[in-house]
């Protein structure tokens, strides 16, 4: 059976299983409406709309 010949450091092991912990940012669309940015299937935050109607009441 295979042996290791030298032991993995500390920061090798926890940097190698760190890497499974990135965070990738969310995607963003534009609102048809306003053209603001949005996150995807969320009501707009500008103008308050979704799916081409009103959803809230944004002063």
């Amino acid at each position: 059976m295979a042996v290791p010949k030298k032991k993995k450091s500390k920061s090798k092991t926890r940097s190698r299983r760190a890497s499974a912990w990135k965070l990738s940012a969310p995607s963003k669309s534009t609102c048809d409406r306003c053209g603001a940015t949005k996150l995807p299937h969320r009501v707009c935050p500008s103008c308050g709309w979704y799916k081409g109607r009103q959803a809230i009441d944004v002063a």
